[in-house]
C-alpha cells in the first residue's frame, strides 16, 4: 500500500484520535457514529441516511472485498466521513471493480484508519454521538472551534439535500444472481405504489417492485395532490437522514395521504414521520442504532427477528394517540421498532427489512404490505 498522510479525528469534547488519511484529502465535519455490521461497508457508505455523519466501522478490517457498481444504494455517498481500524491493502473478490480508497477519493469523502476504533466506540457509547472532523494534522484549538461551529443533527433538514428532484418510474426488481429471491415473488395484477424519497435506498425500491408494485418515486417535497393525481394504490415512506421534527412539510402531506385511507408503509425516517403525522413525537437517541444485528420482537406473535438498523431518533411511545399501537420492540433497549394504526391500513417499522446489509428475517414485511393493498382493493370492489 502506498504511503499515506497522517491525520486526525477530533471530537467536539476535545478527544483526538490520530491515524492515516485515505479517500478524499479534505476536511469532513459531521456527527460521529459507529456501525457494528461485520460486512456491507459499501451499502453503508452509500446509504443516504448517513448524510451529515461520520461513520465508524467497528469491524477490524474494511475494504478487503473492494467496491462494485451493483451494490451501491444511491448514486453517490452522502456521508461526511469514514473511519475504520485498518484499511485492507489487498482486495480479493471476483465482483470487485475498484478499491475502497479509490471510491471514496472519487466521491469526495475523507476517511481515516489506524485509530483505536474500540476506544472511539466506547467513548461514544459513554458520552453519546457528537460532532467531529476528519482532517490533516493542524492547530488543534482552531480545528476544535470549527467543530463546535458545525451544525448539530437536531433540527437539521438533510432530506432536501439527498432526495431526488424529479419523479421517476422504477419497474426493475431483483436483477442480480446474488439476490435473495426465495421470499418475495410478484403475484397477481401489478399495482401502483408511490414511493416518497426522503433518502431512499435502491434495494428498498427493488423490493417493492419484486413484490408486485410498479413504483413511481416522488421527491420529498411532493404534495399529496401531486401524488394522488398519479392514482397510486399504495404509498411508501422511505428512510432518510436528519431530524424528523424538522420536516413539517413532509408531515403535512403524509397526514393528507393517510386521510385518503390509502395503504401506507413506512421505514426508518418514514416511520418517524408517521409518528408525527399521527400526533406523536420522536426523541434523539444517545448514540443511535447502526448495525445489522438488532433483535426486534413483534408483540402480536412473540416472534423475534434479527434486523438491520440505522437511525438516531426514536418514537416516544407515551406520545402516541389511542388509535395507534406499538407493534414491535427493540429487545436491546426497549425502544419502539414498529407501529400501526388500529383502523387504517397504515404501519411502519424503525428497521430496514430490505437487509442491505443485514439478515433477511424481515423481508416478509414487503409481502405483508402487498397483501394489505390486495385486501383493501378486494374490499373496495
Amino acid at each position: 500500500m502506498k504511503k499515506r498522510n497522517p491525520g486526525i479525528l477530533l471530537l467536539e469534547d476535545g478527544r483526538a484520535f490520530r491515524g492515516r488519511l485515505f479517500g478524499a484529502l479534505q476536511k469532513g465535519f459531521g456527527e460521529v457514529v459507529f456501525n457494528t455490521s461485520l460486512t456491507g461497508y459499501q451499502e453503508i457508505i452509500t446509504d443516504p441516511s448517513y448524510a451529515g455523519q461520520i461513520v465508524t466501522m467497528t469491524a477490524t478490517q474494511i475494504g478487503n472485498y473492494g467496491i462494485n457498481l451493483e451494490d451501491d444504494e444511491a448514486a453517490k455517498p452522502w456521508l461526511s466521513g469514514f473511519v475504520c481500524r485498518e484499511l485492507s491493502g489487498i482486495v480479493s473478490n471476483f465482483r470487485s471493480q475498484r478499491t475502497l480508497d479509490d471510491f471514496l477519493r472519487a466521491s469526495g469523502v475523507p476517511a481515516i484508519d489506524g485509530i483505536d476504533t474500540r476506544a472511539l466506540t466506547l467513548h461514544l457509547r459513554k458520552h453519546g454521538a457528537m460532532r467531529g472532523v476528519i482532517a490533516t494534522e493542524q492547530d488543534a484549538d482552531a480545528l476544535l472551534k470549527e467543530v463546535k461551529n458545525s451544525p448539530t443533527m437536531e433540527g437539521q433538514d438533510l432530506v432536501k439535500v439527498v432526495s431526488n428532484h424529479e419523479p421517476y418510474d422504477l419497474n426493475t426488481g431483483y436483477d442480480s444472481p446474488f439476490a435473495e429471491d426465495s421470499v418475495l415473488h410478484a403475484g397477481g395484477t401489478r399495482l401502483k405504489c408511490a414511493a416518497i424519497d426522503y433518502g431512499a435506498k435502491k434495494n428498498i425500491l427493488r423490493c417493492l417492485v419484486q413484490v408486485g408494485f410498479d413504483v413511481r418515486v416522488f421527491c420529498a417535497t411532493a404534495t399529496a395532490e401531486e401524488i394522488l393525481e398519479w392514482g397510486p394504490d399504495a404509498v411508501f415512506l422511505s428512510n432518510g437522514p436528519g431530524d424528523p421534527a424538522a420536516l413539517d412539510y413532509a408531515i403535512k402531506e403524509i397526514k393528507q395521504l393517510v386521510a385518503k385511507k390509502l395503504p401506507v408503509f413506512g421505514i426508518c425516517l418514514g416511520h418517524q414521520l408517521l409518528t408525527w403525522a399521527f400526533g406523536g413525537k420522536t426523541y434523539k437517541l444517545k448514540f443511535g442504532h447502526h448495525a445489522a444485528n438488532h433483535p426486534v420482537k413483534e408483540l402480536a406473535t412473540g416472534m423475534v427477528e434479527i434486523t438491520s438498523q440505522n437511525h438516531g431518533f426514536a418514537t416516544d411511545p407515551e406520545s402516541l394517540p389511542d388509535d395507534v399501537e406499538v407493534t414491535h420492540i427493540n429487545q436491546n433497549d426497549g425502544t419502539v421498532s414498529g407501529i400501526k394504526h388500529k383502523t387504517l391500513p397504515v404501519f411502519s417499522v424503525q428497521y430496514h427489512p430490505e437487509a442491505s446489509p443485514g439478515p433477511h428475517d424481515s423481508l416478509h414485511l414487503f409481502r405483508r404490505f402487498r397483501q394489505m393493498v390486495d385486501a383493501r382493493l378486494s374490499t373496495a370492489s
